[in-house]
């Protein structure tokens, strides 16, 4: 049986309830240190998704010549 690679939304989602977890104290001590373990593990996975991402929207976003267009998302350009 093969196992499927989560996505970042269901990652995201498991780092967002063990966070409320930690923070209403529904956890002892030993299973807050592994939640806490998890979670930063998971936000160094997000962080890197969330790198390789950006990285493909600038390879996507260049000029006839090939430069960089380094525009904000949603911004209007100025001319």
């Amino acid at each position: 049986m093969s196992k499927t690679k989560p996505t970042f939304e269901s990652e995201l989602e498991r780092l967002e309830r063990l966070v409320d977890k930690l923070e209403n104290g529904e956890l002892g001590l030993e299973k807050s240190l592994a939640a806490f373990e998890e979670g930063t593990k998971l936000a160094k996975s997000l962080t890197q998704i969330l790198d390789k991402a950006q990285m493909r929207v600038l390879k996507l976003t260049t000029d006839e010549q090939g430069e960089f267009l380094l525009d904000e998302f949603g911004g209007d350009a100025e001319e």
